[in-house]
């Protein structure tokens, strides 16, 4: 009975907080929208407001290190593991300005959608084609007006938090638009809320590890299938890092 009394607390106060917080939004965005052309202070805003939702969740306890290899005026394609929903609220707290790339169901959703709307974050109606590549037109069109841009190259969120083969799109992009990437492993997050429900369970710690970004030079004569695994696998082992040093801690 708690879980649940807890995950109606959760949803009830991201749903009170939403319908204060996007006028807000709103009125930041047309203060702004004519001088700050990349979104960068709505964005800044966007980061706060999905940064309530872990920094006050008791049963979430969020560890991110790594935050100096990011460098705030560099342009990098992001990518991450994705084992649940609450990846992309832990990625907001980062504060590094990024357009991320979200399917387009998300874009529908009363009031933080209308926020991703705002922001620009970039659409993906998946099993598209035609959607893939105006997302992909519209990424480029991003890194080159100096945004970052995210993206979750498994597609979808794991069933079970182990990691799934990527999607080639984000390193297409790279080779294409010769932008650094940077990877970011994320465990823990599909333990406390898996991807089928809406049900929190329990106490968890979510550890976030930005890892070293790959330079454009590091992979320019890799093939789009060579530079896929290779980024794969830098996070796949990276997350077995991160869980054998908590079996470890915790012997």
């Amino acid at each position: 009975m708690i879980p649940i009394i807890m995950s109606l607390l959760f949803w009830g106060f991201i749903l009170i907080t939403s319908f204060i917080l996007f006028p807000i939004a709103l009125l930041i965005w047309l203060v702004t929208f004519l001088f700050d052309r990349r979104l960068v202070i709505l964005h800044i805003f966007t980061s706060f407001w999905a940064s309530l939702y872990t920094w006050l969740n008791p049963l979430w306890r969020v560890t991110i290190n790594g935050r100096e290899r990011i460098y705030s005026k560099r342009t990098y394609i992001i990518v991450s593991n994705h084992q649940s929903l609450v990846d992309i609220l832990v990625l907001f707290r980062l504060f590094v300005h990024y357009k991320w790339v979200s399917k387009i169901e998300i874009f529908k959703v009363p009031l933080i959608g209308w926020n991703m709307v705002l922001n620009r974050y970039i659409k993906l109606n998946r099993g598209s084609t035609a959607s893939n590549r105006e997302m992909m037109l519209a990424c480029e069109k991003t890194l080159e007006a100096g945004s970052s841009i995210l993206m979750f190259p498994e597609g979808t969120r794991s069933p079970d938090g182990e990691i799934r083969s990527f999607k080639k799109g984000a390193f297409e992009l790279a080779l294409k638009t010769k932008k650094s990437i940077l990877p970011i492993a994320i465990e823990g997050s599909s333990k406390a809320l898996p991807k089928k429900g809406f049900i929190l369970k329990g106490k968890h710690q979510i550890r976030v590890q930005v890892l070293d970004e790959i330079p454009y030079q590091n992979f320019a004569n890799d093939s789009v299938d060579t530079l896929t695994e290779k980024v794969h696998l830098i996070i796949k082992d990276e997350i077995e890092r991160i869980r054998n040093e908590y079996r470890i801690s915790n012997q």
